[in-house]
């Protein structure tokens, strides 16, 4: 019978720090002999199931079921891994196979069963099996072997008794330790918290992350064009670099040498660093949206669902386009910071949006920049707020009407996201650039940010000389 949870108890909900390990040369080799084992147990179920399936007999992917083969398997089976580590391994696989089953159930036939190997898999510890500092943790070892202690790189952002699991995993060839810990739900003062019956718009896009529209006529921009910048400039490093080295690559079936050993390496590292440096652009950008809504009394946001573009086959520069817009990790990053903070997010059909007038309901050329303009009662706007402002009216779940009159930002606060890339802080040039008057001017000298992340520019003053949508 499930627990029942007491409705006195403080709301918690549990967030993910990935922290970055220091380790010798012999604690590397251990991590990558774990990790390699937890590839091995992968392989191992993968087996099993493909000979029940010659024999005809059903497919072993039960959580419970799988625990017991590896019981039966017996200890020091996959070297060092423990029976806890290998265990999370089956609960991944096990949830990857009724994932694919669901999907499939529902009608989307392009969901594949687990059926490739994996030569690394994380591996996840849970609560009372390891031992965590503020900068060092004890990883798990299989009985007999001797204790695997770990340097972290950074101090942990949780306190060390709401921390309940940690996942040892490869990223770029560099080594990490996902800390999953329980955090409470933010307490506001009695007349500060946010107002269920306060609804913010969010439109989604490339060059602003996140355009919000509040209830009172307030609006927020995030900029992203350091964002945009940093995947250009980390595709022209890229096609740089084999350029260079194309006559030093292998032939199909060849062994690569030393140096081309070396290339690959550098090439993991650096495209981890550029996912590592978009990760936290994009989780700054998301952190601003949740801080302004607070401070609106925001208590739920209607977030625009633009998956729907996934699906148009537009050619390559528009995939491209798309796979470096990340929209599922900007829903999940706004989705869980929002829920820290009390905010309720609902996603709801953006279909028009952007190109229908908020005053006469017509629809609208598409705009060539960010300004909307109708031709047929001569509204003008930021077409990413129209947006947003459009999407607050709209019901969750409901058309791409809307119900109710829609209120245009007149003050919008505008923010930059991703002030730690390379370029960010000199009018978004490419670092790579020379300074001085040789390449031009960097423009005018601007102060340094402040440390707490905000913008020194002012707020801007948006005014409509065409009266309220609901005066028309």
């Amino acid at each position: 019978m499930p627990r029942r949870r007491d409705p006195d108890a403080p709301r918690v909900a549990h967030r993910t720090a990935r922290v970055a390990l220091r380790v010798t040369a012999g604690q590397r080799r251990r991590c990558f002999g774990l990790l390699r084992s937890a590839g091995d147990v992968w392989a191992c179920v993968l087996e099993v199931n493909a000979w029940r399936r010659r024999r005809h007999d059903a497919p072993l992917v039960g959580y419970q079921q799988l625990c017991r083969e590896l019981t039966a398997s017996g200890p020091g089976t996959f070297a060092e891994l423990d029976t806890t580590g290998a265990r999370s391994v089956l609960r991944r696989f096990s949830d990857a196979w009724f994932s694919a089953a669901k999907r499939r159930a529902a009608g989307d036939v392009s969901a594949r069963f687990p059926r490739r190997r994996r030569g690394l898999v994380p591996v996840r510890w849970y609560h009372g099996t390891f031992t965590i500092g503020s900068r060092s943790a004890r990883i798990p070892t299989t009985r007999g072997t001797a204790p695997l202690w770990v340097r972290l790189a950074r101090d942990l952002p949780y306190p060390m008794e709401q921390v309940r699991s940690i996942t040892l995993l490869c990223e770029g060839g560099r080594l990490f330790l996902d800390v999953t810990a329980e955090v409470p739900v933010a307490v506001y003062q009695p007349g500060e918290q946010p107002d269920p019956g306060r609804v913010g718009g969010v439109d989604l896009g490339v060059i602003h992350p996140y355009a919000v529209a509040g209830p009172d006529g307030e609006g927020l921009l995030v900029s992203g064009r350091a964002i945009r910048a940093e995947h250009r400039m980390h595709l022209a490093d890229t096609k740089a670099r084999k350029r260079a080295v194309s006559r030093r690559a292998p032939k199909a079936g060849e062994r690569g040498s030393r140096r081309w050993r070396q290339y690959r390496r550098r090439a993991r590292l650096v495209e981890g660093r550029h996912r590592r440096r978009v990760r936290q652009a994009q989780h700054e950008a998301a952190r601003t949206v949740v801080s302004w809504a607070v401070r609106q009394r925001v208590g739920v946001l209607h977030v625009g669902d633009p998956r729907g573009v996934l699906h148009i086959p537009a050619g390559r520069r528009h995939n491209l386009r798309l796979r470096q817009w990340q929209i599922g990790r900007l829903l999940q990053v706004l989705t869980d910071k929002a829920a820290l903070a009390g905010i309720t997010v609902r996603l709801v059909d953006e279909r028009g949006t952007s190109s229908t007038c908020p005053a006469c309901h017509q629809r609208v050329p598409k705009p060539r920049g960010r300004t909307l303009s109708c031709p047929h009662c001569a509204f003008s706007g930021h077409r990413d707020l129209v947006a947003a402002a459009s999407i607050a009216t709209r019901t969750p779940g409901g058309g791409p009407t809307a119900p109710t009159a829609v209120v245009l930002p007149e003050v919008v606060t505008h923010r930059r996201a991703g002030r730690h890339l390379p370029g960010a802080g000199r009018s978004r040039r490419d670092p790579r650039r020379p300074p001085g008057p040789v390449r031009g001017s960097v423009g005018p000298r601007r102060p340094a940010p402040p440390p707490s992340g905000e913008s020194l520019a002012l707020k801007a003053r948006i005014h409509n000389d065409h009266g309220a949508p609901c005066e028309r």
